[in-house]
């Protein structure tokens, strides 16, 4: 569903404003679902209640690295890369509430 919609945000955005607006937005997507996808990689790896104390190890580096990744992302972009701020900021925002809201939006219904 993020990266669903940061593709629609990017596309309206490349519609209204050009390929600059556009690819900036882009970016803004990426920079909130890679280090989302790496930390649900890291996090979800072991699983079971007898690797509780490895799951829970591994929400704390997961987050860590999260955190980091976002950081580096962020600084890459504005390094290296011509963006505007606008659209970078609100498709990552975009993405960041959508990570909220999922499950809201995809709660299943309870059985029994």
């Amino acid at each position: 569903m993020q990266t669903l919609a940061v593709l629609a945000a990017s596309f309206f955005f490349f519609l209204a404003n050009g390929t600059k607006a556009g690819y900036s937005a882009l970016c803004g997507g990426i920079i909130s679902i890679v280090p989302n996808f790496v930390f649900a990689s890291l996090a979800f790896r072991n699983a079971g209640a007898s690797a509780a104390k490895e799951v829970l190890t591994d929400f704390f580096k997961g987050e860590a690295l999260k955190l980091v990744l976002v950081i580096v992302l962020f600084w890459v972009v504005f390094k290296t890369l011509d963006v505007i701020y606008l659209p970078l900021f609100v498709t990552y925002a975009l993405a960041i509430v959508l990570h909220w809201l999922s499950p809201l939006i995809f709660k299943s219904k309870k059985v029994g």
